[in-house]
């Protein structure tokens, strides 16, 4: 049995030709992709290590290097993955062996006990030292004389219990690590069962099955085939008869917990295992699935074979990424040493990036055939955004007939008896159109983000050469815009200020209070469903009478009480309204009535009124009175009457049609300015800069 069974040495004599060409080809393309990081792009042959925790992973490694190099410990040892390279080199009298890391160039370990502890200490930089999980690989080489050319991806176990600095879902963590291996079918799976479990069970032949259903790319290794129960034996394992694979499986003797403390060499342990397998007749013609030596030729032959299938179409995906880093690399340019040189590049840079904003603020770039861009979005963003919202808004929308009933109320003040619509007018039309400033500032808003957006596009290709450069520039146009941007709000806030502070009744296209009261007479007139004969009568009778009359009696109607209630008609004699004198304050505002109502200011001072009302009966004193007359208390909140009569009909559609004629002015207003005012404070001031 010992005759069949080579070492990895003298296994290397048959296979060491194509081993040494095709897998360090692969070594080397392995080491240039993981210093440029691209492994996501391409991926490599290699051989991926999977099995549970302690199920002999790192012994059967260790076993192929010849050498203790692995962290041990009663917990999970592997906590990264680590890429293992083995080298194999010349014999030389000194029979030199040694291992490079990948993040220490240049400096060789001879010693591998310290390449035990640069592992342990570079998981623990990054995984920490309490037991954690990184997916960050460690990329470790070894050559040696004794070794075959192998590339291995020892994965950490699959543990069931988090320890340490684990996280709950550390098993499904570690799963979704080695999936992400074994899944690419460039990739061939080893995995490691001991014989002293039931192989039905095996987490790594059941990932296995998950990533190669076909078993086209998995190698089984059953270990620990010295501690089965006595009486069972792994012969119909190694045969495939219970979980068939078409690369087979191989058996192997690991170092038992004993053997390590005691330091027993992996040399002695390779001959007690020969001699296992010589004494067990039951192996007897499994010469070529039993041993660490024959899984070392094994892996070499099956990962060589593999290399070479797929090697056509990786040699296919590496030309058609050449080509694109090429033409990438072209479209930089040449490299400028001299300060001359890199001035009139920068400067080029520049002018092509000014030129290139500018056409497609002008709309003169290379058209889109399936959207809008540049100056084009600009304009879609003032037309159909910011205008067609602000005439979709009604003015009285939002305003309820018991709004306006209480502005027009509160409107009406102890030394008044009159609705003069101007009052509560003004005060609901200023609210209006302080509703215009969100809808403006947010449109200068979205101007200022697309300039942002149109920097961003048209960044010229040089740029990719210099990712510093973009990024300040990136920097300085924003500060830029964002200069611009200040004045545009300030300038749109003052704009509706103006519109608020001067509410120009004199406008011709204003509808004026007299206008608006014969609508609303008219609407009000022909919404009723029956209307009383007494007031039909007053109506005839003042259809009778001259222009003069039907004016005072228009503004009567409007007359009102203090407390909103609405005087009965026959209470008021005609005379008391002809009574009514202008006020004296001809030379005050002009926003009295007579800027809605084209007429003076008539109103009845409360000292008039009284004095006009005769006093016939004489004054009694209080020994006379029988009893005190006493007032209820004011209530902390007054409501609005709520009296649905025809005139507070006629009051409330007066005021809504002021509204809506006033507002539709200041929005056309605001509709033709607010743009001008982004263009002139933010584009042009950035166009022009340019």
């Amino acid at each position: 049995m010992a005759d069949e069974v080579p070492s990895p040495s003298a296994a290397s004599t048959a296979t060491a030709p194509l081993g040494s060409s095709v897998i360090s080809l692969v070594n080397r393309l392995q080491d240039i992709f993981a210093r440029v990081g691209s492994q996501s792009t391409i991926d490599l042959p290699q051989v991926a290590v999977v099995g549970s925790q302690s199920s002999g992973k790192s012994s059967v490694l260790e076993a192929l290097v010849g050498r203790d190099f692995l962290p041990r410990g009663n917990d999970i040892c592997t906590r990264r993955p680590l890429v293992l390279q083995l080298v194999q080199t010349k014999r030389k009298p000194d029979n030199d062996e040694y291992g490079e890391f990948l993040h220490l160039p240049g400096r060789k370990f001879h010693d591998f006990s310290e390449i035990r502890r640069e592992i342990q200490a570079e998981t623990d930089r990054e995984a920490g030292g309490n037991k954690g999980v990184s997916d960050k690989q460690i990329r470790l080489k070894i050559f040696s004389p004794n070794v075959l050319d192998i590339t291995l991806v020892d994965l950490p176990g699959i543990t069931k219990v988090p320890v340490g600095d684990q996280p709950s879902d550390i098993e499904a963590r570690i799963r979704t690590m080695i999936m992400s291996y074994i899944k690419t079918p460039t990739c061939l799976i080893l995995a490691v069962t001991p014989a002293n479990s039931d192989l039905a069970n095996s987490d790594a032949l059941q990932m296995a099955g998950i990533a190669d259903p076909d078993g086209n790319r998995t190698i089984g290794v059953i270990t620990k085939l010295d501690i089965m129960d006595r009486g069972t034996d792994a012969r119909n394992l190694l045969l495939g008869k219970v979980i068939p694979l078409r690369l087979g499986y191989v058996g192997v003797v690991n170092r038992s917990q004993e053997d390590i403390q005691i330091n027993r060499s992996i040399k002695d342990a390779l001959v007690a295992e020969e001699n296992f397998f010589r004494n067990r007749p039951v192996y007897n013609g499994l010469a070529d699935s039993c041993g660490v030596p024959q899984l070392a030729k094994k892996l070499n032959q099956i990962l060589a074979q593999h290399i070479k299938a797929v090697l056509p179409g990786l040699r296919a995906r590496i030309s058609t990424s050449l080509v694109a880093v090429a033409k990438e690399h072209a479209s930089y340019g040449e490299i400028t040493e001299s300060k001359a040189g890199q001035g009139a590049l920068l400067l080029n840079i520049l002018s092509k990036y000014c030129e290139a904003f500018s056409s497609m603020l002008e709309g003169k770039n290379e058209m889109s055939t399936s959207e809008l861009s540049g100056g084009a979005r600009i304009h879609y963003i003032f037309q159909s955004i910011f205008v067609k919202s602000l005439e979709e808004v009604d003015p009285c929308e939002d305003l309820t007939d018991d709004d306006i009933r209480t502005a027009i109320q509160n409107a009406t003040g102890p030394k008044s008896a009159l609705f003069v619509p101007e009052v509560p007018f003004e005060v609901l039309v200023r609210r209006q159109i302080s509703r215009l400033l969100d809808p403006s500032l947010q449109c200068a808003r979205f101007i200022y983000d697309e300039l942002i957006k149109i920097s961003h596009r048209c960044m010229v290709t040089e740029l990719q050469r210099f990712p510093f450069l973009r990024k300040r520039m990136d920097e300085v146009i924003g500060n830029f815009l964002r200069e611009g941007l200040e004045p545009s709000e300030n300038m749109i806030a003052h704009l509706i200020e103006m519109e608020m502070d001067y509410i120009n009744t004199s406008h011709p296209n204003f509808i004026g209070g007299s206008k608006a009261l014969e609508i609303a007479a008219q609407q009000t007139k022909s919404s009723r469903v029956a209307i009383p004969v007494s007031r039909q009568k007053d109506a005839l009778e003042s259809d009778k009478g001259s222009a003069s009359e039907r004016s005072v009696k228009s503004r009567a109607i409007l007359a009102r009480q203090a407390n909103g209630v609405v005087p009965d008609p026959g209470v008021r004699a005609a005379s008391d309204v002809e009574k009514i004198v202008p006020s004296g304050n001809t030379g005050g505002s002009s926003w009295g009535i007579s800027s809605i109502f084209g007429g003076g200011d008539s109103r009845m001072s409360v000292k008039e009124n009284i004095s006009s009302k005769p006093h016939a009966e004489p004054v009694h004193s209080i020994e006379q009175s029988v009893s005190m007359i006493h007032l209820r208390e004011p209530p902390p909140i007054l409501r609005p009457s709520e009296s649905n009569s025809e005139t507070e009909a006629i009051e409330i559609t007066v005021t809504k049609l002021l509204l809506r004629s006033y507002y539709g002015i200041v929005r056309k207003n605001v509709e033709d300015l607010i743009p001008k005012a982004i263009m002139h404070f933010l584009v042009l001031y950035y166009f022009i800069s340019l």
